[in-house]
């Protein structure tokens, strides 16, 4: 995959990370995007595991191949359904049931549609790019990603609902689309983009509205030019968590920031260390990744404050956590040598004061895409009576924050 460089060197390397010399645009376009796939695919805590559905990656001396399916061993229960991606597929797993929803390798970061009735993920299109560089148009090889939606339940093939893809006269170029959620009414999908124009933005969180194929650019706060990855919705759509990437030396220091839908306001969470957050049904709690030196746990933070209350695993090697919406678990992405499976942690008790009863596999030797967080659906009549979800708003939670 390559990508070209523009009269502002600094857009094709967003995450600062190369040389800032004019003339080696065209040279190192292809080293710009596998760094900006990387950090925006995957965690950029430093330490999280660089893995994919082959089964190559980091972290482990052994080296054993997945299978070409997933594996399940019975018993494995759960209610409701979880999506997840492997091998650049996409895949649903309801208890001891997997099922694979789409094929060709091209696709990651699935989310279900509040309802449960479908998924959308981000594909993949190979292309040849036209762009100048250095005042002269040259060809690329790209990559190009679009937003797509799949029923759930496997019939029918995938949608385009936005493509990435630029067109300037006879030029073409791309913009990048990652981490597509869909709002809890149905109507908007936050994201990660550097669109329409990636020549003027970095990987910011966007809104595109299905009804009226608009997006909109919030003036979120950013640590220019790292961007900004991991949008979550709280299940009442009032809020929306992104993590604001930063950086200590070489290290990476993001923070969990909440946006307020309404007043357009946001605040602080956490400090840095923190990632990829997932609220808990009740919208009192955020599920979230804690990054260190010592590796990636999965932790329970108080909404509100983002005040650390639970280490759910202890491990180093546990990222990417979801909710169950139920309230009473959490699913998780764990790496045992180079290889990525699906775990469970049930939770006994009210919160704050939760014990973790037991963890156990949800899949085993299959070969997770470690850069695609999974996401959990419930259907209503499957869930239990639980008080809805905060719906006041958090005005005294944690510091405001400026764009």
């Amino acid at each position: 995959m390559t990508r070209a460089g523009t009269r502002r060197p600094r857009v094709r390397d967003p995450y600062g990370l190369l040389p800032d010399a004019s003339w080696l645009a065209p040279g190192l376009s292809a080293l710009g995007l596998l760094v900006v796939a990387v950090l925006t695919l995957n965690l950029l805590g430093g330490s999280i595991p660089f893995v994919t559905g082959s089964g190559s990656g980091g972290g482990g001396a052994n080296r054993t191949a997945a299978p070409s399916n997933v594996v399940v061993v019975p018993p494995v229960t759960f209610p409701g359904s979880i999506v997840y991606a492997k091998a650049g597929n996409i895949w649903v797993q309801h208890g001891q049931d997997v099922r694979q929803l789409t094929t060709g390798g091209r696709d990651s970061m699935p989310s279900w549609s509040p309802d449960g009735t479908a998924v959308y993920f981000i594909r993949t299109t190979d292309a040849q790019g036209l762009w100048p560089a250095q005042g002269v148009d040259r060809h690329y090889q790209e990559s190009v990603p679009a937003i797509m939606r799949v029923d759930a339940n496997g019939t029918g093939a995938p949608e385009t609902v936005l493509t990435g893809t630029i067109q300037a006269g006879s030029r073409s170029w791309f913009s990048w689309i990652r981490q597509p959620v869909l709002s809890p009414d149905g109507q908007t999908v936050a994201m990660v983009s550097d669109g329409p124009d990636p020549t003027r933005s970095d990987v910011v969180l966007q809104f595109y509205d299905l009804v009226t194929k608009k997006r909109t650019v919030p003036a979120a706060p950013e640590s220019a030019p790292l961007g900004h990855q991991d949008p979550a919705w709280r299940a009442d759509g009032r809020f929306l968590l992104f993590v604001r990437n930063g950086r200590d030396a070489a290290r990476g220091a993001p923070e969990i920031v909440r946006w307020d839908i309404a007043n357009k306001k946001a605040t602080q969470l956490t400090g840095p260390g923190y990632l990829e957050p997932s609220y808990s049904p009740d919208g009192a709690y955020i599920a979230a990744t804690r990054t260190t030196s010592f590796g990636n746990d999965v932790v329970i933070l108080e909404a509100a404050h983002g005040r650390e209350l639970l280490r759910v695993t202890t491990d180093g090697r546990s990222w990417a956590p979801v909710w169950s919406p139920a309230g009473d678990a959490i699913a998780f992405l764990h790496i045992e040598g180079q290889i990525v499976d699906l775990k469970l942690a049930r939770l006994a008790g009210p919160g704050p004061d939760w014990t973790v009863t037991d963890t156990i596999d949800l899949t085993q030797v299959s070969g997770l895409d470690g850069g695609s967080r999974p996401a959990w659906y419930i259907p209503p009549d499957e869930l239990p009576a639980t008080p809805p979800p905060t719906t006041a708003p958090d005005t005294s939670a944690g510091a405001s924050v400026a764009p």
